[in-house]
């Protein structure tokens, strides 16, 4: 996280965040994903069956992909001080570009591109982000996600 001042804030806009640590998603992790979100599609969980698929193995879902946000967002988030509360907002813009296979590792990119002051001590913070998979061309997703803080 990077702690920024009120005064500071919008000079962020534009700034590329470092690249995240690598994280390796594994079975173990796309299972638990089907087993809380009832999505068991072959192509997720079943090893054997996904082996015989032009991906060659299981996949994470879309979903999950897009969730590691959570995770990753703690290491690029640009931080208002006196923040006491910062919420999901939502997401934009989001695109699943290609398949995690298990056991690739993936980290994030992202650029703080939008703040705006939604009412006194409430602050809209719109990153770009994107999310890269080890030794592949293309990005697994692409997304635009919304912070909201409220700031003292």
């Amino acid at each position: 996280m990077k702690f920024i001042s009120l005064d500071n804030l919008y000079s962020e806009v534009g700034i590329k965040a470092e690249p995240t640590s690598w994280f390796t998603i594994t079975q173990e992790q796309i299972n638990a994903f089907a087993d809380c979100t009832h999505d068991q599609q072959f192509i997720h969980v079943d090893p054997q069956k996904a082996a015989k698929t032009p991906f060659g193995s299981t996949i994470a879902h879309g979903f999950l992909t897009l969730s590691m946000l959570s995770h990753f967002t703690e290491s690029f988030s640009v931080v208002i001080e006196g923040t006491y509360m910062s919420v999901n907002y939502g997401m934009d813009n989001q695109r699943f570009i290609s398949p995690v296979k298990v056991g690739k590792r993936i980290r994030a990119h992202a650029t703080l591109i939008e703040v705006i002051e939604k009412k006194k001590g409430q602050f809209m913070l719109k990153t770009a982000g994107e999310i890269e998979t080890e030794h592949e061309k293309k990005p697994a997703l692409v997304a635009e996600s919304i912070a909201m803080q409220m700031v003292k």
